[in-house]
């Protein structure tokens, strides 16, 4: 039996979410048992980036795109039998790296003795130990950094990195990903196309990934893309490539969490919260809008902070990025 305190983290949202946390995780579990509670591709996950993390998969019924609050729909069968699993195991500790009282309540729930995280709405009620946001646009990753500090962890700030992160690798073949969760975040296919031409002319092997939806796409354009239909497929594509290029999305995230130096081409939402957190990464912005961050619930016909970024505007950029890297 272990010897270490019990500790349940949350992170149920999305894929590049969870990737964020993956540092986190990591460090996490050298000086506690630690227990993941986040959707089932947490265990695809798990096998690459955390083996010592032991999962526990649960859709949380609140983070639906849509009709999260239709609690006549809930599968409260499966969230009774998940309360009460998580209350047998008798937690030391429960944290969030989320400004969100959904959490600090099923944290509560649990039965944990301490339950640390960051209150909103009143939710401080909930909590045993109160954390501050570093900042107002602070990364996603640094509210994860700030969970660490409470709980004993030295977890590195990702614009410097360490030693591992910061070691520019040589750079022969990068991998694209084309696709979004969400379709306003999805930069042009004839701009990405174009730029796997520009790598290709200049030396580089591409590896390419695109969504279902995408595929004639690329098939009419003479290329045999990758369509991962799990995580651990994901994973496996990305770990292929010596950098990742692609939009404001889950593998983008995923692949920094692998130590893959990123570039990413942002529409709706603000590159601060949510860009690769990679120090050799860089970003291209999304054009300004007032409803921005609009949280993928775009107010027109067109997502004109996406489909405003030129391709002009990328490849300057890709340049910049690729100068980064020593020549073979």
């Amino acid at each position: 039996m272990s010897s270490k305190p019990k500790l349940l983290i949350l992170e149920l949202w999305g894929l590049g979410d969870l990737a964020i946390a993956s540092r986190f995780l990591e460090k996490a579990s050298e000086k506690y048992e630690v227990t993941l509670l986040a959707k089932p591709y947490a265990h695809d996950l798990q096998q690459k980036l955390w083996p010592q993390v032991n999962v526990i998969d649960f859709i949380a019924p609140w983070t639906a795109f849509k009709g999260k609050y239709r609690f006549h729909q809930w599968p409260w069968k499966r969230v009774l039998a998940t309360l009460k699993r998580l209350r047998r195991e008798k937690f030391d500790i429960a944290a969030s790296g989320r400004w969100d009282p959904r959490d600090h309540g099923w944290m509560w729930l649990t039965g944990a003795r301490k339950r640390i995280g960051f209150p909103r709405s009143k939710s401080k009620l909930l909590l045993t130990q109160s954390l501050q946001i570093p900042g107002k646009l602070c990364h996603r990753y640094d509210q994860w950094r700030t969970l660490g500090e409470a709980l004993d962890l030295n977890i590195p700030d990702w614009k410097t990195g360490d030693a591992t992160t910061t070691k520019t690798p040589p750079l022969k073949r990068v991998v694209i990903h084309t696709g979004a969760a969400q379709p306003v975040r999805v930069w042009s296919l004839e701009g990405y196309a174009d730029m796997v031409k520009h790598l290709e002319t200049l030396g580089f092997e591409v590896g390419l990934i695109c969504d279902t939806n995408q595929l004639s796409f690329w098939e009419s354009q003479g290329r045999k893309p990758s369509v991962p239909k799990t995580v651990s497929e994901l994973t496996q594509r990305l770990s292929e490539g010596d950098a990742f290029i692609g939009n404001d999305s889950g593998p983008g995230h995923l692949a920094a969490a692998l130590n893959k130096p990123t570039f990413t081409i942002f529409g709706p939402q603000l590159t601060e919260w949510f860009r690769p957190a990679h120090p050799l990464g860089m970003v291209v912005e999304g054009k300004d809008c007032p409803h921005k961050p609009c949280f993928d619930s775009c107010q027109f016909d067109t997502p004109h902070c996406m489909t405003g970024v030129t391709r002009e505007e990328v490849m300057n950029h890709l340049e910049k990025f690729l100068e980064q890297f020593p020549e073979n």
